[in-house]
């Protein structure tokens, strides 16, 4: 039984990392799935679904749908994470990628297989598409932190965005930077080069670490 049976029903999804979802399904396309729960939108990749089911009675009984805001999509059109990110630019949102922690700000461009998102504590980022788990955008003119518009750049960027993900970190070569937003130490410091898919990082201790392009999630810099 696949999940696009089942939209308008209550389900609970278990995303990569252990994360639960649950809410009702409200739309599913190519390589996305929309769930809403009560209070928001969530644009979910389905690849990082490892399962689902439906809710019990009591599970849905907790549940308020009123006051329902209105998702970012065309409802004419199959959704698919590319066009839904599209959609989002320039909307504040949070995103949840990596080390139990939301990231909160707006997506300012689209690449290959990344993008760059803005946020006002860790300033120009780049996501990979492929570890993106959810995307919330806002509702109600929100603001993240409650902070004015003077405080949040339209162009907070003056960087060049390579197309793709392992070129963008190449041309940071040099520069001191944090991967996976500092989930341990070993993942900040100067980046020395790449090769073979593998980024040499310099430690603060002058030590090299050498880490997988592929379990990069995050990169910004400090």
């Amino acid at each position: 039984m696949n999940l696009k049976s089942n939209i308008g029903k209550y389900v609970k999804l278990e995303l990569s990392g252990k994360k639960l979802l649950s809410g009702m399904m409200v739309d599913v396309g190519s390589d996305l799935c929309v769930l809403f729960n009560g209070h928001d939108y969530l644009y979910i990749p389905t690849v990082h679904i490892q399962n689902w089911q439906f809710l019990k009675k009591d599970e849905i009984d907790e549940f308020t749908l009123t006051n329902e805001p209105t998702p970012i999509y065309n409802h004419n059109e199959e959704i698919s994470l590319r066009k839904t990110l599209t959609s989002a630019k320039g909307i504040f949102s949070e995103i949840y990628v990596t080390s139990n922690q939301a990231l909160h700000g707006y997506i300012i461009s689209i690449m290959n297989n990344y993008f760059v998102f803005y946020s006002p504590i860790y300033k120009t980022m780049f996501i990979s598409l492929n570890h993106l788990k959810w995307l919330i955008p806002y509702t109600n003119h929100q603001r993240p932190y409650g902070l004015s518009n003077a405080s949040l750049p339209v162009n907070p960027s003056n960087i060049t965005f390579a197309r793709s993900f392992e070129i963008q970190i190449e041309k940071l070569k040099g520069e001191l930077i944090v991967f996976n937003i500092g989930e341990n130490e070993n993942v900040m410091g100067k980046i020395q080069g790449i090769k073979d898919n593998f980024v040499e990082l310099i430690t603060a201790k002058g030590d090299p670490v050498y880490l997988n392009l592929q379990h990069i999630k995050t990169v910004h810099m400090t």
